[in-house]
């Protein structure tokens, strides 16, 4: 790929509303649920809010928080240093993240993109959290 090609590509890959999270988004509101999206007061702008709950959900890209899936382990074949410091600094950022909203006195649920896309999600664990 070019350089102006991977920038096209690049440029195209969204941080919201991603279709990983719009499903996720969908099969909440159909069970019941009422939520709030991408609330910037709370560290790290979590993509679903419960606010009454103090709970929150985030849907994380594999690649980009290196999970330890398929898409999450691949290396790129190109400029691997970058991207290996990225990835690094991803989790590093979603630990501080996760902490701050710990000392908040709000919980978080990790939701990863391979589970939506691959048919394992079971909305019953999301219920369970929320229930908690």
């Amino acid at each position: 790929m070019t350089p102006a090609e991977r920038s096209v590509h690049m440029s195209r890959i969204r941080s919201s509303d991603t279709k990983p999270e719009l499903a996720l988004r969908r099969a909440l509101h159909a069970a019941g649920y009422r939520y709030r999206i991408h609330d910037k007061r709370l560290p790290g702008t979590p993509d679903i809010v419960f606010p009454g709950r103090k709970k929150v959900i985030f849907v994380n890209g594999c690649f980009w928080h290196g999970h330890n899936c398929g898409v999450g382990s691949r290396v790129p074949k190109t400029n691997t240093e970058f991207w290996a410091d990225k990835r690094r600094r991803n989790q590093e950022r979603d630990v501080r993240q996760r902490l701050k909203l710990l000392d908040m006195g709000w919980s978080y649920l990790d939701v990863w993109e391979c589970e939506l896309a691959a048919g394992e999600f079971r909305l019953d664990v999301v219920r369970e959290y929320l229930e908690q």
